[in-house]
């Protein structure tokens, strides 16, 4: 197939998820266009199948803000055309799915167009309950060709929130686990963990949801019981409040702040523990790559992560805020060698049998065949 894909190129869950679903698509054959304003953060242009094409917006005087989605609404018009896509699939309701279904209509008197759209989480609780978007994301929901959604918590809240008869297909985030594989390098471990520290890491875009502070105080209260680190990866608003936490806990000798990386599988594999104590999380990638390395995720009960984390058995999932519990399962991990053998063995298994892209990625496929189907009729 001839798959245009178009996702926001950032550090977040959803453009990570429509990179890779990208790759391992070209991987198995298929040709794919991604259309958006900047090269996605985890894509090499230079992949076999891949195509990449920008989306140029111009600044006109009369436009107190650039039209994004007139523009990505053309491009992919144009990119559908000139290069005979089958299908489109947007990641993120706005302004995807609306710019897409303008394509579809500026070709309907020339081929059909059909796509789909795959809601991640924030498009549906922070942006889709915004009352200004409120009935723009229910519009385009409702126009999809074919709505995916990464959980079964996603999924429900949508149709509660948006009222929606669609059918909405549960397809969760995957991980390639000859990517994401346990097995750190020593040399490399020990740039971190010189004195032989235990290492605990965090991912994420560092926004107020993601609870980056209880990390800080994580780290603090297992330091009391165990000597170790923590690995922050990724930046945004929080990064600054976070850093300063460190210094006023006396923990900041012990806290490195990574910055945005493109292979995180070459540093969660130095890990002991992951930490994702998150306000809301609709699946929890990063907790995903951790398990397939065999790193024991330490998590919030929360959104879609209780489709993936099975409590005491391949990770553990507390309260949101409860940063004792949290601190007191990271503890028993980083001082427990027998337990934590058995969650990451535990966590591995999970990441191979049930969210590995042998698995995951035929969904997709059959998806996109029964859509393509359902558009011929």
């Amino acid at each position: 197939m001839k798959i245009g894909i178009t996702c926001y190129p950032t550090y977040g869950g959803s453009g990570i998820v429509a990179t890779e679903l990208g790759l391992e698509l070209a991987n198995r054959g298929h040709e794919i266009h991604f259309i958006t304003y900047a090269n996605p953060i985890r894509l090499d242009p230079g992949t076999p199948r891949i195509h990449y094409h920008e989306v140029e917006v111009s600044n006109y005087p009369l436009f107190q803000y650039p039209p994004y989605c007139l523009s990505l609404a053309g491009r992919m018009s144009d990119v559908a055309e000139s290069y005979g896509l089958d299908l489109l699939h947007v990641h993120y309701a706005i302004p995807h799915s609306i710019a897409a279904l303008l394509a579809q209509q500026m070709l309907e008197n020339k081929r059909r167009l059909p796509f789909i759209t795959t809601l991640h989480g924030t498009d549906i609780t922070l942006v889709g309950g915004d009352p200004s978007y409120f009935g723009i994301t229910k519009f385009s929901i409702e126009r999809s060709n074919g709505i995916t959604s990464i959980s079964e918590d996603l999924r429900r809240h949508t149709v509660e929130t948006f009222s929606v008869s669609n059918d909405i297909r549960v397809i969760y985030n995957f991980v390639n686990c000859e990517t994401y594989k346990p097995g750190a390098d020593p040399a490399r471990r020990a740039e971190f963990a010189p004195n032989g520290e235990k290492l605990l890491i965090h991912l994420s875009n560092f926004r107020p949801v993601k609870r980056v502070h209880d990390c800080i105080r994580i780290l603090a209260m297992a330091r009391q019981h165990v000597h170790a680190k923590l690995l922050m990866v990724g930046d945004g608003p929080e990064r600054g409040p976070a850093e300063h936490l460190a210094w006023r806990l006396g923990v900041q000798e012990s806290v490195e702040f990574l910055g945005k990386r493109n292979h995180v599988e070459r540093l969660i594999c130095l890990a002991d523990v992951l930490l994702m104590p998150s306000e809301m999380e609709s699946f929890g990638l990063a907790a995903l790559e951790a398990m397939a390395c065999g790193v024991p995720p330490v998590t919030t009960r929360v959104g879609g992560v209780p489709e993936l984390i099975r409590d005491g058995e391949d990770g553990f999932l507390c309260e949101v805020g409860n940063v004792e519990q949290q601190a007191a399962r990271t503890i028993d991990l980083l001082t427990q060698p027998a337990l934590h053998a058995r969650i990451s063995a535990a966590a591995r298994n999970s990441a191979e049998t049930r969210f590995s892209t042998e698995r995951i990625i035929p969904l997709y496929e059959a998806y996109y065949e029964e859509v393509l189907r359902a558009a011929r009729t």
